[in-house]
């Protein structure tokens, strides 16, 4: 999805892509999305909390125009109506499911 995600200095945002990567059915009655930050940037790739996505391969249904990398450790719970519209899905789920329990340490 494209979502205003939040910089770090939590005063300023940017437009970008996101991935969902909470439960579909958390249901917690809160109008907010958990989203992982995706980064064009790839040499930001190499760390075991991130998922390179190839546009080639998998990278076709996520809808990204580019090489990207999903980074779990740059995570952020924002409002629904931050929001943009969703651009595609992630096949690679597993791969994800990973990288996030490395970030948390779970």
């Amino acid at each position: 999805m494209l979502v205003l995600f939040p910089n770090s200095d939590l005063r300023t945002a940017k437009l970008r892509p996101a991935l969902v990567v909470q439960a579909n059915d958390l249901n917690t009655g809160l109008q907010q999305v958990l989203v992982a930050m995706i980064s064009s940037k790839l040499m930001r790739a190499n760390h075991p909390s991130r998922i390179f996505v190839s546009r080639a391969t998998s990278g076709r249904d996520t809808g990204l125009l580019v090489d990207s990398v999903v980074m779990t450790d740059n995570l952020a719970t924002v409002s629904l109506n931050a929001v943009s519209r969703v651009i595609g899905t992630m096949p690679a789920m597993n791969e994800v499911d990973a990288a996030l329990r490395y970030t948390l340490g779970l």
